[in-house]
């Protein structure tokens, strides 16, 4: 059972990897968004709200940024595959699904803004301070809703196990993403764009 939940770990963070992950800038992005998150887990153990700041502003931001804007969406030669196939098998959000999650986190500040008790939740927000810690909890439950709602909707589309593996896969993705793209940055800049080493990787997996 453990040696089967490891593997389709392992499964899951290769075609991660292997799919999203041909840009040197994008690497390099998910290096820093890895860098944040890791100090964004030690700060939720004495302030969960600060953390949430840091994990939205900072380490979501480079993360999706490197997906959205730096990542080739073009035919796939070292997979042979198309870019709508892969958006159709990704396990987790897709480029469609994070342009829905990253919206509502967008707009969640707007409903606070207009009702400053969020439908009787808050303490109605006096400065400007009591309204950005505010805002923080909305994004808090909007991270742990979003990992949490398609952690249960892989389990109706696919199966539990699929479901926690996903899950596992995004709460260790800092650690991962650190070890794996921490030469990211020297790279790009000696001037590779493209991992150069992907393709080999690939042939040999």
């Amino acid at each position: 059972m453990l040696d089967n939940f490891r593997e389709a770990l392992h499964t899951q963070r290769w075609d991660d990897h292997r799919f999203y992950h041909h840009s040197r800038i994008n690497q390099s992005l998910h290096f820093v968004s890895a860098s944040s998150f890791l100090v964004g887990y030690v700060m939720m153990f004495f302030d969960p709200v600060a953390a949430a700041l840091l994990g939205w502003c900072v380490s979501m931001t480079t993360r999706q940024a490197g997906h959205f804007f730096f990542e080739p969406k073009g035919y796939d030669h070292v997979n042979q595959a198309t870019h709508e196939h892969k958006e159709e098998i990704k396990v987790g959000y897709n480029l469609q699904r994070k342009i829905v999650l990253m919206t509502i986190w967008a707009l969640s500040p707007l409903v606070l803004y207009l009702d400053p008790t969020m439908f009787g939740l808050f303490k109605p927000w006096v400065s400007s301070a009591d309204f950005m810690r505010q805002v923080a909890k909305i994004w808090l439950a909007v991270g742990v809703g979003g990992l949490l709602f398609r952690t249960i909707h892989l389990f109706f589309i696919r199966d539990v196990e699929t479901g926690l593996v996903w899950m596992t896969k995004i709460l260790t993705d800092p650690f991962s993403d650190f070890k794996l793209y921490h030469k990211a940055p020297l790279a790009l800049l000696r001037g590779e764009l493209i991992d150069p080493g992907l393709e080999k990787h690939v042939k040999h997996a």
